[in-house]
């Protein structure tokens, strides 16, 4: 039987950014009806896309403490001048997490990104 894990990550990033299910089946690069499944508990998630998962959901969390959801979710989806113009949910689903991860180490410097 699935753990409820997966439905957790999902469950996280939604609260935590306001981002809807399909957006986050977007970031993860799958169908919204897979997002449905890992939500529901019925299957759970490769491992690749169980890591992917949980970073987002970590990242969603950091977020979460500098902005209301509707704020993240905005700065995920706006062109940031420090990704050269490139929006952090475009370097999500480009698996360039690791330079969004730097942007929310900015923010907890307290540098304005």
């Amino acid at each position: 039987m699935p753990s409820p894990v997966a439905t957790s990550l999902v469950e996280a990033i939604h609260k935590n950014t306001g981002i809807s299910f399909r957006d986050v089946a977007q970031l993860m690069n799958t169908t919204p009806e897979t997002v449905s499944r890992w939500r529901s508990g019925r299957v759970e998630p490769q491992p690749a896309k169980f890591k992917k998962l949980a970073t987002l959901a970590w990242l969603a969390e950091q977020l979460a403490e500098f902005y209301e959801p509707e704020q993240a979710k905005l700065w995920m989806f706006t062109p940031q001048r420090l990704l050269a113009g490139a929006r952090p949910a475009d370097r999500i689903e480009e698996e360039r997490i690791d330079d969004v991860l730097a942007l929310i180490k900015q923010l907890q410097d307290g540098a304005f990104v």
